[in-house]
């Protein structure tokens, strides 16, 4: 078992990702393609793979279905990479989830937002802390995103309380607020860029003192999205910018055309590379073909991706 410190000493440094979640035209859960995709994955070098993430569409996944992931997942990457579980939802729901990712041997837990209803700081900071105690023995990195939003001092009384939450990811993108989070909290989590198509705000993050993030790209260009990060790492500016210009740019431009595109684009760019992975499930939709066409004339350029 990976304890929570070693946990946050292996997700301080390299490069994060989410695999996507296979459904087959059904929308049923595919365990095979799943499998083979996590085997691809491994050897690329990530430094930890989150399974049911947001790119792994959790939000729509039963509790069968999640049980079968991530058991999946912590089989096929025993000993290669590391498996993080995404847990989301309801308080009881999410403390459900992690007490099974907990039990199938998943390295930590990605707590997600909990879902619809907003809330206070004191109920989100309760929402955290009831998980962190309901798994003690395994880490726990909260997602700050959307509703589920917390401020530099509920995170400092739940530094206090929990001492298995080790990570923060941030989603939100308010330099304000996580310039305060990174200062007042120093070394006590490690801090991860979790924006959508992160590499766009990586240098950025980087400057504020959270040099790692995860990369849903990897997903399907994985020697391009290490190429960026390690550029990132050692400041190559001039690979940064052609990159930035030469794809990610662009693929925003994609991305950006309707709601839910962040994971349906990545499910597009796995198709076209080979490792098709199936339809998203709704409410999400899939990219137009001509959308699915002017990603692929993006990954043509990339070359050897």
């Amino acid at each position: 078992m990976t304890t929570p410190q070693e946990l946050k000493q292996i997700i301080s440094e390299g490069l994060l990702s989410f695999p996507v979640t296979d459904f087959d035209a059904q929308g049923e859960f595919r365990a095979d393609t799943y499998a083979a995709r996590l085997e691809w994955l491994a050897p690329y070098g990530a430094t930890a793979l989150f399974a049911a993430g947001g790119t792994g569409e959790l939000f729509s996944l039963t509790y069968d279905d999640y049980s079968r992931v991530i058991r999946t997942a912590v089989d096929t990457c025993r000993g290669k990479v590391p498996i993080l579980a995404g847990a989301g939802g309801a308080t009881r729901v999410a403390i459900a989830y992690a007490q099974e990712a907990q039990r199938l041997g998943a390295s930590g837990i990605l707590l997600m937002p909990h879902y619809l209803t907003e809330a206070s700081q004191e109920g989100i900071a309760a929402h955290v802390e009831q998980v962190c105690h309901a798994v003690k023995d395994i880490g726990v990195i909260v997602y700050n995103r959307a509703n589920s939003k917390l401020n530099a001092d509920m995170l400092e009384r739940l530094a206090d309380r929990c001492p298995n939450l080790i990570g923060f990811k941030d989603g939100v993108g308010e330099i304000e607020s996580m310039v305060t989070i990174r200062r007042r909290l120093g070394d006590r989590f490690s801090y991860l860029g979790g924006l959508p198509t992160a590499e766009v705000y990586a240098a950025a993050y980087k400057a504020l003192g959270v040099p790692v993030y995860s990369s849903a790209v990897f997903n399907f260009i994985p020697k391009t999205a290490l190429e960026f990060y390690r550029a990132i790492a050692s400041d190559d500016h001039a690979t940064v910018g052609k990159l930035l210009d030469t794809f990610f740019l662009p693929y925003l431009a994609i991305r950006n055309r309707r709601a839910g595109y962040a994971v349906s684009i990545v499910k597009a760019g796995a198709k076209l590379v080979g490792r098709d992975a199936g339809p998203v499930r709704a409410p999400l939709t899939d990219l137009t073909d001509d959308e699915i066409a002017q990603l692929d004339a993006l990954i043509r350029k990339l070359g050897s991706q």
